[in-house]
């Protein structure tokens, strides 16, 4: 994603809440290479972080 933009059209969070999980979207990208493995990360971390029960969906085939 380090040469990508997330476009972001819209969101119902605080802008803070919005950035980290921007934040935590460029890291998961980064970090795994399957829709499958980011949406799990995503959703373990914003239920960590804000608690739970947050879901995920990523990609074209949705993985979640």
């Amino acid at each position: 994603m380090a040469n990508e933009r997330a476009v972001v059209k819209n969101a119902d969070m605080p802008k803070e809440m919005l950035n980290d999980a921007l934040n935590m979207c460029a890291h998961a990208t980064e970090k795994y290479g399957l829709e499958k493995d980011i949406a799990g990360y995503l959703k373990k971390e914003m239920d960590r972080k804000y608690g739970p029960t947050w879901h995920c969906v990523v990609g074209q085939h949705y993985g979640s």
